[in-house]
C-alpha cells in the first residue's frame, strides 16, 4: 500500500497517496529542452495548460528558467546567472495571474529555486513552490516558503547544471540522495516549513549520471523510509533516451513517450505519489490503470 498524506496549501488541503495526481509541466522559456521555446509567450502557454488541465492535470508547474544541463544558475554572489529575477518575474507571473483569471480554480506551482520570484509567485495566486535546488541556492528561500506558508516541493540535486558533467560518481546513489534529503528536510522544517507542506523529489537527471537514475528508480520504494510524500519527475529525460538507444543513438526527445510512461508506471507501483510530466494526457491514461494496482 502506498503511504496516504496530506498535503496542505495555501487555500486547500490535497490528500495524497489516494490516486495518483498529475503535475503538467509549462515552460515559459525559450530554452526548454522538453519544447524549445514553444510556449514562450503569455497566451499560448495559458492556452497550454488550460489544454493540460482538459487532458488531466491536478497542479500546473510553471517555470521561467531552464536547469537543463550545462546551464548557468544563479547562487551565492554570482553577478550574471542566465536568467535574472526581473526576467523570471517577467516570463511566470503573467501566466500565474491570467491562468488564475481563467480558471479560478487551477493548482498552480512555480519552478523556481528564487525567493522573490516564489514569493510574487503565490501572492499571483500560485500555491506550491517546486524548488529544483532543496532550498539551497538562495538563502532566503526556507525563510520565505516558511512565511508564505504554502506548499513546498523539496528536490534533491547534486551540484549545479555548470557542473553535472564532471561530477565524480558515487558508491551507493540511493543511499546518498536519501541520506541528503532527510538532511535537507530537518533543515526546512527547523527554518519553520511545516511538514504538512513538504514534498520530496529524488531528482531523476539533476546531478546523476545516466546510470545513477536507474536504481533511484528501482530502489524507489526505499525513499518511504523519509515519511515524506514522494513526486517523481522522469518525463522526456537523457537516461531514458539512453535506455532506448538503438544502434549507439540515444532516442530522441520524440522517440521518449513510451518508455517515459514506463518509467512513470514503474514510480506509481513503487508509490510515488505525484508524476510530474510533459505528456500529461498519456500519463493520465497510464496513471488510471497503475492506480487499479497501488489503491
Amino acid at each position: 500500500m502506498r503511504p496516504v498524506f496530506e498535503w496542505h496549501l495555501r487555500s486547500r488541503i490535497m490528500q495524497l497517496g489516494k490516486r495518483t495526481l498529475i503535475m503538467g509541466v509549462v515552460n515559459v522559456t525559450p530554452d526548454s529542452f522538453s519544447d524549445g521555446g514553444a510556449h514562450f509567450d503569455r497566451d499560448r502557454a495559458v492556452e497550454y495548460a488550460l489544454n493540460l488541465l482538459r487532458d488531466g492535470a491536478d497542479i500546473i508547474d510553471i517555470g521561467g528558467e531552464s536547469t537543463r544541463p550545462g546551464a548557468s544558475v544563479l547562487t551565492g554572489s554570482e553577478a550574471k546567472p542566465a536568467v535574472t529575477e526581473q526576467q523570471e518575474l517577467e516570463r511566470v507571473i503573467p501566466v500565474i495571474a491570467s491562468l488564475k483569471q481563467k480558471r479560478g480554480d487551477a493548482l498552480v506551482s512555480v519552478d523556481t529555486y528564487k525567493s522573490a520570484v516564489a514569493r510574487a509567485a503565490i501572492e499571483a495566486g500560485a500555491e506550491i513552490v517546486n524548488d529544483v535546488s532543496g532550498f539551497r541556492w538562495d538563502s532566503r528561500m526556507a525563510q520565505t516558503l516558511a512565511e508564505l506558508g504554502c506548499g513546498a516541493v523539496l528536490m534533491h540535486t547534486r551540484g549545479r547544471p555548470e557542473e553535472w558533467r564532471n561530477l565524480a560518481p558515487t558508491g551507493d546513489i540511493v543511499t546518498l540522495v536519501k541520506r541528503e534529503l532527510r538532511e535537507w528536510a530537518d533543515a526546512a522544517t527547523i527554518a519553520r516549513i511545516k511538514r504538512e507542506r513538504i514534498v520530496l523529489d529524488p531528482g531523476f537527471g539533476f546531478g546523476k549520471s545516466h546510470e545513477e537514475n536507474y536504481p533511484l528508480l528501482k530502489r524507489f520504494e526505499e525513499f518511504h523510509q523519509l515519511r515524506y510524500p514522494l513526486l517523481v519527475g522522469v518525463s522526456r529525460k537523457s537516461f531514458i533516451g539512453r535506455a532506448l538507444a538503438r544502434q549507439g543513438k540515444d532516442a530522441d526527445l520524440t522517440d521518449r513517450l513510451y518508455g517515459t510512461l514506463a518509467a512513470e508506471t514503474a514510480a506509481i507501483l513503487k508509490g510515488a505519489h505525484i508524476i510530474r510530466t510533459h505528456d500529461v494526457r498519456a500519463c493520465a491514461d497510464a496513471v488510471r490503470i497503475a492506480d487499479l494496482v497501488v489503491s
